[in-house]
């Protein structure tokens, strides 16, 4: 699947319809109001472009979700991690961590995960 890039506003956007869809698009212009005080011309701009992007469908005035967003997440995360570090995860590591100290929890769950991938 092609990497879908979301704008930050088009992300707080999914995470609502993430979170409680499918929903009426009416009901989430609402919602975008409260939050974010978006108009509804805003907020139907974007269903558009979401559902061009393929991640949502808005069809008879539903919004339904079509890419769960861990799967958003780990292309934008791979995006990341290829342009801001050429794909090394070393690199990504060493940047993250180099002001900031890990828990012991933190560092046991991280030892976790490397040692998964590396089977």
């Amino acid at each position: 699947m092609e990497n879908i890039k979301l704008g930050e506003a088009e992300y707080r956007l999914m995470n609502i319809v993430w979170e409680k869809g499918p929903l009426p698009a009416m009901e989430l212009a609402g919602i975008c109001l409260e939050q974010y005080d978006w108009k509804k011309s805003t907020v139907y701009t974007m269903l558009k472009r979401l559902g061009d992007k393929g991640v949502l469908a808005f069809e008879e005035k539903v919004v339904t979700v079509l890419i769960p967003k861990e799967q958003v997440d780990r292309m934008e995360s791979q995006a990341l991690l290829e342009k801001a570090y050429r794909g090394s995860v070393p690199d990504f590591f060493a940047a993250f961590l180099q002001d900031r100290k890990l828990t012991r929890e933190e560092a046991v769950r991280i030892q976790k995960m490397i040692e998964e991938a590396m089977k």
